[in-house]
C-alpha cells in the first residue's frame, strides 16, 4: 500500500499529543512532534525560554523568546509580530509546534479529519 504524510500545527504540545493518541489507533507508520521557531537560538533542549528580566533584545522581550546570538536578536526584532503591529491573517500565528505523521494512504482522510477536528491546521 501506499504512503501519505501529513505535516499538523499546533498551539501547544498537549494538543499535538492528544491527536497523536487518536493517531495511534490508525495505520500509522511514523509519527514526530517538534517544537519550531523562526530564529536560531530560540529555544534551548526543545523549550522555550520565559521573559527572565534580563532583556536582551526586542524579540526576547515581545517574542517571549531567549535568542542566544546578538544576529538572532535583531532578525527576531525585525519580525513583523515584535512590534505587536502585526495580525496574523492566514491563522498560523502561535502555532510553532508540528506534528509530522506518515500512514497508510486508505486512512489519511480519517487521520485529516481527527486533526482538523482537534483545532490543528493542516
Amino acid at each position: 500500500m501506499a504512503e501519505k504524510n501529513i505535516l499538523a500545527y499546533f498551539k501547544s504540545p498537549d494538543e499535538a499529543q492528544g491527536v497523536a493518541r487518536k493517531l495511534e489507533a490508525l495505520r500509522v507508520v511514523d509519527m514526530s512532534i517538534d517544537r519550531f521557531s523562526a530564529y536560531p537560538g530560540g529555544e534551548e533542549n526543545g523549550i522555550m525560554h520565559p521573559i527572565t528580566g534580563d532583556i536582551v533584545s526586542l524579540a526576547s522581550m515581545t517574542l517571549n523568546s531567549s535568542l542566544s546570538n546578538r544576529s538572532a536578536g535583531i532578525l527576531g526584532a525585525a519580525d513583523p509580530s515584535a512590534s505587536g503591529m502585526s495580525a496574523s491573517e492566514d491563522g498560523t500565528h502561535g502555532r510553532d509546534i508540528l506534528l509530522t505523521v506518515v500512514l497508510d494512504e486508505s486512512v489519511f482522510h480519517q487521520a485529516l479529519n481527527i486533526i482538523e477536528e482537534a483545532g490543528g491546521l493542516v
